[in-house]
């Protein structure tokens, strides 16, 4: 296989290239890819992860935005296998690549600075996606993973959890990467739910409550959610207006969402 010839890392971009062999085999056996598989690998960069998930007998679409870098890897890899798509990762269509099958196994080094807008993207078209597998700045899997009480948890902890079994696997240091981020990392885990434990009637309106109540999370809930449900809708749910988000289950946050699509109409 040709080496890829060099390539500066780009800022605008956000990249911060894979590189330690130790954290590569440690990401490997999590995601574990097998002949037959259909993975997705977002922001792939100079190849690290993507020359041995292509060695394991997976098939294999490439996701990336830099130009130059697509073309170096398309100059690099070939097969029947692969497909390299150049195009921006927030605005890709995966459940396209998925066909009727779905079953995408998606990996990836996300970018910091687009990690949770990209993660609500990936959310939206979970009914094609088996799992996910990425690499994410430490703080933003900890909010991921978090449990409600604690100041990590929050509408990404909450709208992740709705839709995912979350699990944090392990921290990588900045070493790993080239150049070395100022923040430490972490890779974690995505399972979509086969069947969603606790579903929403309107899931716009749940996405409305939940933002509506983080952005005013140091607010009761009372305050936090005026305007969107009042004190017998809190009755009506069981829940304690005088509560602050934080505290509130994924569960509750439904089942407020689903009395309120009851007066809405839904």
């Amino acid at each position: 296989m040709k080496p890829l010839p060099p390539h500066r890392p780009r800022k605008r971009f956000g990249q911060h290239f894979l590189h330690d062999p130790g954290t590569i085999r440690r990401i490997l056996a999590a995601i574990d890819p097998r002949p037959g598989q259909h993975l997705v690998e977002i922001g792939p960069g100079q190849g690290a992860l993507t020359v041995p998930l292509l060695a394991s007998g997976a098939r294999l679409d490439l996701v990336e935005l830099d130009r130059d870098l697509a073309a170096l890897l398309a100059s690099r890899l070939q097969g029947e296998r692969l497909r390299i798509h150049q195009a921006d990762a927030l605005h890709f269509d995966f459940s396209a690549l998925a066909g009727a099958s779905g079953g995408l196994r998606v990996v990836g080094n996300l970018p910091y600075n687009v990690s949770t807008p990209l993660l609500f993207h990936l959310l939206a078209q979970a009914h094609a996606i088996q799992d996910m597998h990425f690499m994410l700045q430490r703080e933003v899997v900890e909010r991921m993973a978090a449990a409600p009480g604690g100041g990590d948890y929050g509408r990404l902890s909450v709208m992740v959890q709705y839709r995912c079994r979350v699990q944090m696997l392990f921290r990588i240091g900045p070493g790993a990467f080239t150049p070395p981020p100022k923040v430490e990392s972490a890779f974690v885990r995505l399972v979509p739910h086969a069947s969603l434990p606790h579903p929403a009637r309107d899931e716009g309106l749940f996405a409305r409550l939940v933002r509506q109540a983080f952005g005013r999370r140091r607010k009761t809930l009372r305050n936090a959610l005026r305007g969107l449900a009042d004190l017998r809708d809190f009755a009506a749910a069981g829940i304690d207006p005088g509560r602050r988000p934080e505290t509130l289950f994924v569960s509750e946050f439904v089942a407020l969402s689903n009395h309120l699509a009851r007066d809405y109409g839904k």
